[in-house]
């Protein structure tokens, strides 16, 4: 676990940093607010605040706290456009290349693996050859190659590129990479997988570190963030020192800040060993979850791919060999284009988003990509009683799954790939700052184009309770329940159900929004 103890160390540091920076203005109006499961105790006074305001304007695009804030915007933009413009495309194209040069040198000379030797022939056969479905263990595929693909995208988002503008680098990236880095056949999955959630997760890391640099500080402090937000966003870090802006100091706050809230979760995580018992005999393990929150969701801003998102991930001990297989879940949804709206005491936002969904449990192994559309809801029901509820409904173009007992066809892959529908609901009732009742519910769809032939019914269930103790710190308890059902059409269909519980203290930790970043 040493290894996410550094993680958490990392980002405790970054946060507190983050906080000192902070200043208060009178002219602008900063909301944050955790919409899914855990709202933000010290941002729901905020929120409260900032919706009596709206509903007392019939236009809060009228309210001047906004337009001053709107000339910042643009005034702070044009400073960032003239301090970081965009390089020419062949920058961010020589680093593509240089980072496959990277991984193929590595894979080579240092891990002397068989798929690294290429030369002229493989290359031939590669680019006469029709791609395949490939048989990597399910970690590489769904966790390491998004990650290959980050670095590709921020070759060019840390150059000046915006997002749409840098997700072409992750696809040239993704494809040469599959038809000379390896001596193997192209895969598929990796042409989709690495550069769309690679985009996604790229631009998570961009913002986290656009959250931590400031180039108004100096000394230790400017040392501690150049080199967090080096480890956060590598190919940034990179840029940064070849273009002359980790030492550079000014005057304004130069990057994009959202307000940004950290939630870390530690405790005890029981198995329970029997199928369809819910409180059966199991054991325990310890376990760390974090959990990160970005953005304003309720506040009316013009919208940009990601400038709201949630990213989580659950790790637990055992006597497991790799990370990768401690890792319980890491799941995710940013936003990509929205609109909100002001119905009385119901503040909306609805868009388009992306999910990534990655679970390891003893029931299933589940990797998918998603893309659908959302509602996120916030009612004041009272005096700081608020419900927060967001509901899902999207497509699931590829999707790996676990083949449970059945073998797979390929000899190989002990799963299959997958084409489907997932939905999900978050809802949280928050009372005050003192408790927080919340249930979640995910749904996936799934049916096999590339393995056992079939479809899978997957249904995950986790209510969560949480107490407040003191301040920002909470006792909380939540119950896990994965039900597949797998219609097989060789096999005979499988039913299951397994459950787990986890008992953990919560800390939530506030970033608030620096003064002088723009939106």
């Amino acid at each position: 676990m040493k290894f996410f103890y550094t993680i958490l160390c990392l980002l405790l540091v970054t946060t507190h940093l983050h906080a000192e920076a902070v200043t208060t203005t009178g002219s602008a109006i900063s909301v944050t607010a955790n919409t899914g499961v855990d709202p933000a105790p010290g941002s729901r006074q905020l929120v409260q605040e900032h919706f009596r305001t709206i509903t007392r304007n019939a236009n809060a695009s009228n309210h001047p706290g906004f337009i001053v804030e709107n000339k910042q915007e643009s005034l702070l933009k044009e400073q960032e456009q003239v301090s970081n413009q965009r390089a020419p495309l062949w920058k961010p194209a020589v680093e593509v290349a240089a980072i496959n040069l990277l991984f193929m040198g590595y894979n080579r000379y240092v891990a002397k693996a068989d798929y690294a030797y290429v030369n002229f022939d493989t290359w031939k056969h590669n680019l006469s050859s029709e791609p395949e479905w490939d048989t990597d263990e399910f970690g590489i595929n769904f966790i390491g190659h998004p990650y290959q693909g980050t670095l590709y995208f921020n070759t060019a988002r840390s150059h000046g590129y915006t997002y749409w503008q840098s997700l072409p680098f992750a696809v040239a990236g993704s494809l040469t990479w599959e038809y000379f880095g390896e001596n193997t056949l192209p895969s598929y999955n990796d042409m989709i997988y690495t550069p769309l959630n690679g985009a996604a997760l790229g631009e998570i890391l961009h913002r986290l570190s656009s959250n931590i640099l400031d180039d108004r500080t100096r000394g230790r402090e400017r040392t501690i963030r150049e080199v967090a937000a080096g480890i956060v966003n590598p190919v940034r870090g990179l840029n940064r020192l070849l273009q002359g802006q980790t030492f550079r100091v000014t005057d304004e706050d130069l990057y994009e800040n959202e307000p940004l809230n950290l939630t870390v979760f530690a405790g005890l995580h029981r198995l329970n060993t029997e199928e369809n018992d819910v409180f059966g005999k199991g054991k325990s393990n310890s376990m760390l979850s974090l959990q990160l929150d970005y953005g304003r969701p309720f506040e009316p801003v013009k919208r940009q791919p990601f400038d709201f998102f949630r990213f989580r991930a659950e790790f637990s001990s055992g006597k497991a060999d790799t990370i990768a297989s401690r890792i319980n879940n890491v799941t995710g949804y940013g936003i990509l284009a929205g609109r909100n709206m002001q119905l009385g005491r119901l503040s909306l936002l609805t868009g388009a988003f992306q999910y990534y969904d990655y679970w390891n449990t003893r029931n299933f192994e589940l990797g998918a990509l998603g893309f659908g559309g959302g509602v996120f809801s916030m009612l004041e029901l009272g005096n700081r009683v608020n419900l927060f509820t967001n509901a899902h409904l999207g497509i699931i173009p590829l999707a790996g799954n676990s083949t449970r007992s059945a073998p797979d066809v390929s000899g190989f892959r002990n799963y299959t790939f997958n084409t489907g529908l997932q939905g999900k609901i978050e809802s949280t009732l928050a009372l005050s700052d003192h408790a927080t009742i919340a249930f979640v519910y995910y749904h996936f769809w799934l049916n096999t184009f590339d393995g056992i032939k079939g479809n899978n019914s997957i249904g995950i269930v986790r209510p969560r309770a949480t107490v407040q103790l003191y301040k920002n710190l909470s006792l909380g308890y939540e119950h896990f329940g994965y039900a597949t059902n797998r219609r097989l059409a060789a096999y005979p269909n499988q039913k299951s159900v397994v459950t787990e519980q986890k008992i953990f203290l919560q800390l939530f930790l506030e970033a608030p929004q620096r003064s002088g970043g723009y939106h």
